[in-house]
């Protein structure tokens, strides 16, 4: 996990950046209970009071880790999961609920939910869960940025093959092999202009 960097909050208090949460509940005690147990932690907590309020949120700011009630009037925290998923794949989403049951559950990880937790909790418990889902995301950022970088040999020029996880996973190759392997384009050898030159002169 990256190392936290301290930011500067508006009452002059230093606060350790470790992500952008946003609580939904309609109940004020769990926004004001849960949402100071993370704010010690060092997250910064945004609270919406309502799904309404939530769904308002989320269209114009991507947080990284959204824990909603289950049970709310009009947009319940499955309406909200839905619209996250949707605006925002990359974000996770915890269900916060105190009506647990088999059913809501298995809704919510069909929804590709990250975790689901039952209320009341002990404030360990909300940070570990908490924890785990932003090393999962930053772990899967780590690897969307690796993605798009190609490791070139800066003598020979021969690329790496990081593109799978499997047997060729590592291996250094020439550019024409990388070209075939990943795309099954066929590559044919040629000279620029200024390598033309040079062989022509010498």
């Amino acid at each position: 996990m990256m190392r936290a960097t301290p930011t500067q909050t508006r009452d002059d208090t230093v606060q350790w950046g470790r992500g952008e949460l946003l609580l939904v509940d309609d109940d004020p005690a769990i926004l004001t209970g849960v949402g100071m147990t993370l704010e010690r932690a060092g997250y910064r907590v945004n609270r919406a009071d309502s799904g309404e309020a939530a769904l308002d949120r989320i269209r114009h700011q991507a947080f990284d880790l959204v824990i909603t009630d289950l049970a709310m009037e009009t947009v319940t925290g499955i309406d909200l999961l839905r619209a996250v998923k949707d605006r925002h794949p990359r974000t996770k989403v915890m269900i916060l609920t105190g009506f647990g049951n088999m059913d809501s559950a298995i809704e919510a990880l069909r929804l590709d939910a990250d975790d689901y937790i039952l209320k009341p909790c002990e404030s360990e418990e909300i940070r570990f869960r908490v924890s785990r889902c932003m090393e999962k995301q930053e772990m899967e950022k780590r690897i969307l940025a690796y993605e798009h970088i190609v490791p070139v040999c800066c003598v020979c020029k021969r690329i790496r093959n990081d593109s799978s996880i499997g047997a060729e996973d590592g291996r250094w190759m020439t550019v024409e092999e990388y070209m075939w392997q990943r795309a099954r384009v066929t590559a044919t050898s040629t000279y620029c202009p200024a390598c033309e030159e040079k062989a022509l002169k010498g």
